[in-house]
């Protein structure tokens, strides 16, 4: 006879994990799912099943990139291709339709391999929770900041639409008066509306950036437009601060997936940090290069520069070197949720009294 008492307490034992583990998968309040190698459906906690609609018998067995928008299938595609060579994990956003409830919910997503005992990568797991209260957070604070940021130009934009409309009140005083010739009076009314022209684009350029942030839609976006623009409006600013402003292309357009009123939110924060770090005025340069798949924005002043021990805090919410009541400390945080919404990256180069270099990577189209 064998004594298989500890046989028995052994199983027991995993038993028990294994129902600690399964209790800990159901109670998650975020998405938890499995699947194979091929991103077929195995396991589907009651958190995927609230927030999708969509019960564990109606997905099990079906490719997980069935359940995203149309334009996001091959992207997710691609991540489980990958997962098979590589045992990197893969972060992304996307939405994940819900057919029973009739629309989508933008989901952060998290994708680990699943590996055996010999390390071989034998499924995925995947992990996503919803985004819908953090955009909206992000949303009111990306707001906030672009008041402050109206706030910092209102100098510069104030001289600019002063300068046209003394050219205008000065031609109308000229129209006023008998003696004119009629090539005069024709260069007057000419300049009239060049110059009203000039105010419009101006207020309009204005009006883009206050409103950008209510459109969320990733589409086709101009990297090079987005940026020309934005320079567009600080550009008034800078030189009421001696600040020379120089940009430099490998190609005249660069195309990727985004949100253009995000995007040019994100260089006017730079740009604006990057003048108020020169105060004495100096250079700002802008350089952009296409490497493999994905382009390199390097944003450049020659201004203070940041302290060593400051470049790991400085994309911190609340983390600002302005005086009190100068500064909100977000503007660089919102930067980093922009471009992390992009699927792209941000980081800082610096040296104290040598100025500082914004790097922004986003992938090509």
């Amino acid at each position: 006879m064998e004594d298989v008492t500890e046989q028995v307490r052994l199983s027991e034992e995993v038993r028990r994990v294994e129902r600690h583990l399964a209790s800990v998968v159901e109670s998650a309040s975020d998405i938890v799912l499995s699947t194979d190698i091929d991103g077929r459906i195995l396991t589907w906690n009651s958190a995927a099943e609230k927030q999708s609609g969509l019960t564990t018998h109606e997905v099990h067995g079906r490719y997980f990139y069935d359940l995203c928008d149309a334009n996001q299938k091959q992207p997710v595609r691609l991540i489980f291709q990958h997962m098979k060579a590589s045992n990197e994990p893969h972060t992304t956003e996307f939405h994940l339709l819900t057919p029973n409830k009739g629309g989508s919910i933008l989901i952060s997503w998290v994708f680990s391999p699943m590996l055996d005992d010999y390390g071989k990568t034998v499924g995925t797991v995947v992990v996503g929770r919803d985004l819908a209260e953090r955009r909206k957070l992000e949303l009111q604070l990306r707001q906030s900041q672009k008041l402050t940021a109206l706030g910092v130009m209102a100098g510069g934009i104030a001289h600019e639409i002063r300068n046209p409309l003394a050219v205008c009140c000065s031609s109308a005083q000229f129209l006023m008066e008998d003696n004119i010739s009629v090539d005069f009076h024709k260069e007057c009314a000419r300049k009239i509306q060049a110059n009203i022209q000039k105010a419009s684009a101006i207020i309009e350029n204005l009006l883009r950036f206050a409103r950008s942030s209510l459109d969320t839609e990733m589409v086709e976006v101009d990297l090079i437009a987005v940026l020309k623009e934005t320079i567009e409006l600080v550009t008034n600013q800078a030189k009421v601060q001696k600040i020379k402003m120089q940009l430099s292309l490998q190609k005249n357009n660069i195309f990727v997936s985004g949100v253009p009123g995000l995007l040019q939110q994100v260089f006017m924060n730079i740009f604006l940090n990057a003048i108020n770090a020169m105060p004495e005025g100096g250079m700002l340069n802008v350089t952009v290069n296409t490497i493999e798949d994905r382009v390199v924005v390097r944003i450049s002043d020659t201004g203070v520069g940041i302290p060593a021990g400051e470049l790991d805090k400085i994309f911190d919410p609340f983390h600002t070197s302005s005086p009190v009541g100068q500064g909100t400390g977000l503007g660089l945080s919102i930067c980093y949720s922009i471009i992390r919404q992009h699927l792209g990256s941000i980081q800082a180069e610096s040296r104290i009294g040598q100025g500082a270099t914004i790097i922004l990577t986003l992938p090509l189209l």
